[in-house]
């Protein structure tokens, strides 16, 4: 009778043996492997989208420098005083223009985020009415030059609203460092 208890017991041990060896294998093989694969799975996909926008931006890049080379030709040139100058010139044209009074023009150069560039910031205050105020603006935008419109103020001189002031701070882009100015 004890031959059964024996066979049994050592049929218990193996399966033990065994369900040892299974949950060992799973927390030491499967488990890792599993991870590392889905983790692998994961870093293909990320770069098979890289690959994807890099063949998509290998494809804009003729456009792209097209239109690099036609921002660079509207940037202001790269003599600060013809660059001020230019400007200066072009808000009075375009007062001109517009039929509004051009009541001042206040310069100053701004130091780019990078050394590659500077910026010709310039306050505008004109007068005028709401349709020549209007003009002005159109004027102003629809510039060749590299120009970008900061900030806008409008404000009425008079009661009845006929006249009325327009302040502007417009910044100019210019593709050379801002030198010997500190």
């Amino acid at each position: 009778m004890k031959k059964p208890t024996l066979d049994r017991q050592r049929l218990l041990l193996i399966l033990t043996g065994v369900a040892l060896a299974l949950l060992l294998l799973d927390s030491v093989v499967i488990t890792p492997l599993t991870g590392a694969w889905k983790a692998r799975s994961a870093e293909i996909a990320r770069l098979g989208k890289l690959v994807t926008e890099g063949e998509s931006t290998v494809a804009r890049g003729e456009r792209t420098r097209g239109l690099w080379q036609e921002m660079q030709g509207q940037a202001l040139p790269k003599d600060p005083a013809k660059a001020e100058q230019d400007l200066l010139t072009a808000f009075d044209r375009w007062g001109r223009a517009g039929g509004v009074e051009v009541a001042s023009i206040k310069p100053q150069w701004k130091r780019g985020q990078t050394s590659q560039y500077s910026l010709l910031e310039c306050r505008v205050d004109v007068t005028g009415p709401l349709p020549a105020i209007v003009r002005f603006l159109h004027e102003v935008e629809k510039s060749p030059l590299a120009l970008r419109i900061d900030s806008l103020e409008l404000n009425t001189r008079d009661e009845s609203g006929g006249k009325l002031s327009l302040g502007l701070l417009v910044s100019g882009l210019r593709l050379a460092p801002l030198e010997g100015r500190r």
